[in-house]
């Protein structure tokens, strides 16, 4: 059984792995919150140059509204790998997974909705 704080580890590990293979790079922060039978994990500098060119050189909606379309769409299709890493960390089922992405300061939130809350056992203390 894993401490609050090895399952937010873990997490911030996968999640990391996954921004580098299927978005090409990491992010440069992230932090995993487990709060109850929600994960919100925060992903900071995520947007690659190129993004980061496309925001700045389209119309400001089109561009953003482009951005994100991309971005879900990825994260969509790598849904059933995400919610398996999270359960296999967790111990228990994904219910949701919700994602937005900031166009404008690269922040990234992912919120896992799990079945409930995941047994962990107490950090030792010293």
């Amino acid at each position: 059984m894993k401490t609050q704080g090895e399952i937010e580890a873990a997490i911030c590990q996968g999640v990391g792995r996954f921004e580098q293979e299927y978005m090409g790079r990491g992010p440069k922060g992230i932090h995993t919150h487990l709060i109850g039978d929600l994960l919100v994990v925060r992903l900071q500098g995520v947007l690659t140059a190129a993004e980061q060119q496309l925001v700045k050189t389209l119309p400001t909606e089109k561009g953003q509204g482009l951005l994100k379309q991309v971005r879900t769409q990825l994260v969509e299709t790598a849904r059933p790998a995400l919610e398996t890493m999270v359960s296999d960390i967790t111990g228990v089922k994904v219910v949701s997974l919700h994602h937005d992405i900031s166009t404008q300061t690269g922040e990234e939130v992912v919120i896992f909705t799990l079945s409930e809350s995941p047994v962990c056992r107490e950090a030792k203390k010293g």
